[in-house]
């Protein structure tokens, strides 16, 4: 269950308006369409008529995420009525459809993956945790597109041979946190299964990150914590407090500080501020998972990397306004 600890009702007010702004905005955009013939060469809204706003389809997504976390958090705050009209506009059962036939699409088998079907999956969650009418025939409306995403991770993920340790997009242990999470949620086992598995087999036993390479210029993600809080769910608190240990040994964190933009204007370089929100709510969960003693240090590194993160919702330059308050409402309603 959502909580909201660290959010207040008018700041969460405040990210509703980033995602209430972009949800239904179409361009600027950015597609990842493959094109089979003429009949392809269509508006992105005719395309994926449910997520075409937010820049991209993932961004999009997360953006509807964020309205319902908050709507559903937030019940009678002023913005909760607007974020589920919001909700309704795009997740008919027409539109949900014709987005589970285009992610099966024919040349499709990359499609998001397995970034953008992971955020469509916490979604999912989502909507099925929430006690809402509404949200119950959303969620009913989603399932062929839920089902549709799983069944693109279910064909991918035993076929993968090495992970993917990008700071980005493709990072394989994030999208894997994201998608146990939804699977514990909604009760798939099998799927489950299939995740724990590969987490164990691509990363148990990883020692030594070199996190004093990070980050990348670009990066969104550090592939040490991203794998670190995989790992915390699938590995019990002593197998994991030893695992850590091995894979960043004290003092190894000593080098990780916040990023900074240097052009909050440039929609890549502006990855960093969501780079320093998803550490902060990394650090958390991994500290979480550790003894009190071992964890202090990374509760210390977290709060430093939440407080340069959030100062960066601003919404005031929408390469980082239509995806930054989703990243921001994850850490600060994260159970």
């Amino acid at each position: 269950m959502a909580h909201a600890a660290d959010l207040d009702s008018s700041t969460a007010e405040r990210f509703a308006k980033l995602a209430l702004a972009c949800v239904h905005r179409e361009y600027p955009t950015k597609i990842a369409h493959t094109l089979n013939s003429d009949k392809d060469v269509q508006k992105p809204r005719d395309l994926t008529p449910a997520f075409y706003g937010c820049y991209d389809w993932h961004s999009s997504v997360h953006g509807h995420w964020m309205l319902a976390r908050l709507a559903r958090t937030f019940p009678d705050a002023p913005f909760a009525a607007q974020a589920k009209q919001a909700l309704a506009q795009s997740l008919t059962a027409d539109n949900l459809r014709r987005e589970a036939e285009y992610v099966l699409g024919e040349g499709r088998d990359s499609f998001e993956r397995p970034y953008g079907l992971a955020w469509l999956l916490q979604l999912a969650a989502e909507l099925h945790e929430w006690n809402d009418p509404q949200a119950k025939q959303w969620a009913a409306n989603l399932r062929p597109l839920e089902k549709a995403s799983r069944q693109r991770i279910v064909t991918w993920l035993p076929k993968l041979t090495r992970p993917i340790r990008t700071g980005e997009h493709n990072n394989t242990a994030f999208g894997l946190g994201l998608m146990l999470d939804y699977a514990r949620v909604v009760g798939d086992k099998e799927f489950e299964a299939l995740l724990r598995k590969r987490a164990v087999e691509f990363y148990r036993e990883d020692r030594g990150c070199p996190i004093s390479y990070e980050p990348s210029g670009e990066d969104f993600l550090s592939p040490c914590l991203a794998e670190a809080d995989t790992m915390r769910r699938v590995l019990s608190k002593a197998e994991f407090a030893a695992w850590f240990g091995e894979f960043l040994p004290n003092g190894s964190l000593a080098s990780l500080k916040p990023g900074v933009v240097a052009d909050p204007t440039d929609g890549k370089l502006a990855h960093l501020d969501g780079l320093n929100l998803t550490r902060a709510w990394m650090l958390k969960g991994i500290a979480g998972a550790l003894p009190q003693e071992q964890g202090n240090p990374l509760r210390v590194l977290a709060h430093l990397h939440q407080e340069d993160g959030l100062r960066s919702v601003t919404g005031e330059h929408y390469e980082g306004g239509h995806w930054l308050g989703s990243f921001a409402v994850y850490l600060l309603t994260k159970p």
